[in-house]
């Protein structure tokens, strides 16, 4: 087994920048980079493998080939791969939109899975904010005549960002990432989104986009919900380790390696996707075979790839993965 490097798939939304193609090396033509979809089998934006004998492959036609074997048993009760993982650089404020769970997606959007997922903030401009929840709790009736009437941005609470931020987005929590803030996104395997309010804005047609009120209505929890707090870092040799999202379709750490750490692909378990947001280093596997790695990398390991180490004198890596559920 070799770790895979991924090749991301990248979309051009009217409210990206340039931050991922200067800052990160992504190799993209589009004059703004809004996301980069760094680990994805959705059919909206496949990642494709970059190394190796499967080079060329997707990751969705890679994993086809032994699914048991390459994803691992936390992800044994999916028909898809679960998790969708990006990059986002928002140069203007995205629209207040929500996201359906899997219960009201597979009624209402031919099956596909509902959307929860976690931000990572990578940095932001001084005074940032975005948006989580409400400033307090509404009713259905009230959440829509405040869309209706023009004055939701007066009921929505907006939270300052610092970078290390870690929000914990729930399917149906309204939400909005705000201008200049740039971001790591884990989330569930699903491109459904519910727009609230767009700043009434045009789309690249020159129309305004596509508002979906009844279906936000319908999903969004109307309440103040608690913002997460970051847990605290659990510190190990070359390394420390701190728990950012867990729920039932994904599992995420922030490594910060100083010096070499090893660590064990799970046998089988679940596999490893690792993603750099700072710094350089290497992965060591096969008795000391090299993979240089550097701020933007995204590398996939399969379940069944074994004991391997990261070493570096001081990077940020994201490691994500599906972790069976009792």
């Amino acid at each position: 087994m070799e770790p895979l490097k991924l090749k991301a798939a990248f979309q051009d939304y009217i409210w990206g920048g340039t931050r991922l193609r200067d800052e990160f090396g992504k190799p993209c033509d589009f004059d703004r980079i809004a996301e980069s979809w760094e680990l994805s089998c959705h059919k909206n934006g496949l990642t494709t493998i970059m190394n190796g004998v499967n080079k060329g492959m997707t990751l969705k036609q890679y994993l086809e080939q032994d699914w048991n074997q390459l994803v691992g048993a936390g992800a044994a009760g999916y028909s898809t791969f679960p998790v969708l993982i990006k990059l986002i650089d928002a140069c203007q404020d995205l629209s207040i939109q929500v996201h359906p769970d899997d219960r009201y997606a597979r009624e209402h959007e031919n099956g596909e899975l509902g959307k929860t997922e976690c931000w990572y903030v990578l940095d932001c401009e001084e005074g940032a904010a975005l948006v989580y929840g409400f400033n307090r709790e509404l009713t259905k009736e009230e959440f829509r005549a405040r869309i209706k009437d023009g004055t939701l941005l007066d009921y929505v609470r907006l939270m300052p960002v610092h970078k290390g931020d870690v929000f914990c987005i729930e399917a149906g929590t309204l939400h909005a990432i705000g201008a200049g803030i740039l971001i790591a996104e884990i989330q569930q395997n699903s491109d459904l989104t519910y727009r609230v309010y767009d700043y009434n804005r045009t789309g690249a047609d020159g129309k305004p986009r596509e508002l979906h009120i009844d279906k936000a209505v319908d999903v969004t929890k109307t309440w103040a919900p608690p913002p997460r707090m970051k847990r605290p870092p659990l510190r190990y040799d070359g390394y420390s380790s701190t728990v950012i999202a867990d729920c039932p379709y994904f599992t995420t750490w922030e490594l910060c390696i100083q010096g070499e750490a090893a660590f064990q692909a799970s046998q089988g378990v679940s596999y490893t996707h690792l993603l750099v947001t700072d710094g350089e280093g290497v992965l060591i596997y096969e008795d000391g075979v090299m993979m240089p790695l550097t701020k933007g990398d995204s590398v996939f390991l399969p379940a069944n790839f074994g004991s391997y180490a990261l070493r570096s004198n001081g990077c940020t890596i994201l490691s994500t993965r599906t972790m069976p559920r009792n």
